[in-house]
């Protein structure tokens, strides 16, 4: 049994991570800003210690780091860090102190890519203040672990999808009304051809491969790993599985990116021009053979636990229609 300090905690992942650790046996201290209730009910959660400690706060007064080393764990997960700086200080505090640190990073450190599917190891072109921040702090985490300091592994999950929050439509955005369209058998336009592709991952295997990674730190150290599932989907694709859960034939047309985007509110715009100028689509091979990473779920399965969901909370009107995936 380790006893595993899990920082954000109670967000999409942890909501799954943390039970997972509670029945393997470990000794869980969740880390969370507030007091907010995880997205998940889960009997674990009584056998868990609560922390509130305010990251944003503490990296600025400099006392997070210390706090969370304070907590005297064998392992720390980090679901919640952003910037480089924040990555060092944790570094600075834990080194020394803890077996493992398994870091939350993103697919978007790679940026566009230029061979699919995009293995860990390929050149990488980040791009945006998002990507460019993760791949700054998996650098040095690598960096660290391979020097000799701190162990660290940084797993890089896809489009986290699953109960509880929207997730990346056909029109490569966030826009519930999209489902409502696929849904009801109504026109929808997709950029370019529609073959542009995103690559979507269950919470749930999200986390299984972070309690994977926890399980093997000699294997993991110095390394990163794409979490995603099997195998990424075309926008035209998710157009035409998701209609053809309601018993519905797509009713697609085509445009131009530019032309697509200018009908778009700006919000939208600007989520489906990230996904679509990178297209994700990312290799699983090397968390398959280090971690032992089988994902439970298919991209469709994935958006169609997702979207059940957010029918059932009465956030898409399928006009009576039922969601058979």
């Amino acid at each position: 049994m380790s006893r595993i300090v899990v920082i954000g905690a109670t967000g999409h992942v942890g909501g799954y991570l943390v039970p997972r650790l509670v029945h393997a046996g470990h000794d869980v201290i969740a880390v969370s800003r507030g007091q907010r209730s995880p997205y998940r009910n889960d009997d674990a959660w009584q056998s868990v210690t609560r922390v509130e400690l305010d990251r944003e706060a503490g990296d600025a007064d400099g006392t997070f780091a210390g706090a969370i080393a304070d907590l005297n764990a064998d392992v720390v997960v980090d679901m919640m860090c952003f910037t480089e700086e924040s990555a060092r200080q944790l570094v600075d505090a834990l080194c020394g102190r803890v077996d493992l640190l398994v870091t939350a990073g993103t697919i978007w450190v790679h940026g566009p890519a230029t061979a699919v599917p995009t293995r860990e190891t390929d050149e990488r072109f980040p791009i945006g203040e998002y990507g460019t921040g993760k791949a700054a702090i998996e650098a040095l985490l690598r960096a660290e672990s391979r020097a000799g300091g701190l162990p660290a592994t940084v797993l890089h999950p896809g489009h986290i999808t699953g109960p509880g929050w929207p997730m990346v439509n056909a029109a490569g955005n966030f826009d519930l009304g999209v489902w409502e369209t696929l849904a009801a058998g109504k026109p929808l336009t997709l950029p370019n051809l529609g073959l542009e592709t995103v690559h979507h991952v269950h919470a749930d295997d999200v986390a299984q491969a972070f309690q994977r990674a926890i399980e093997r730190p000699d294997v993991v150290a110095g390394n990163s790993y794409h979490v995603v599932s099997e195998r990424a989907m075309t926008l035209r694709g998710i157009a035409e599985t998701a209609a053809g859960w309601f018993g519905r034939e797509p009713d697609l047309s085509y445009a131009p990116l530019d032309e697509f985007l200018s009908r778009l509110e700006p919000s939208h715009a600007d989520a489906s021009r990230e996904h679509i100028m990178r297209s994700p689509s990312m290799s699983i091979d090397a968390a398959i053979t280090d971690l032992g990473y089988a994902p439970r779920y298919t991209s469709a399965e994935a958006i169609a636990d997702g979207l059940q969901w957010l029918i059932d909370d009465g956030q898409i009107d399928t006009s009576g229609r039922t969601l058979h995936a």
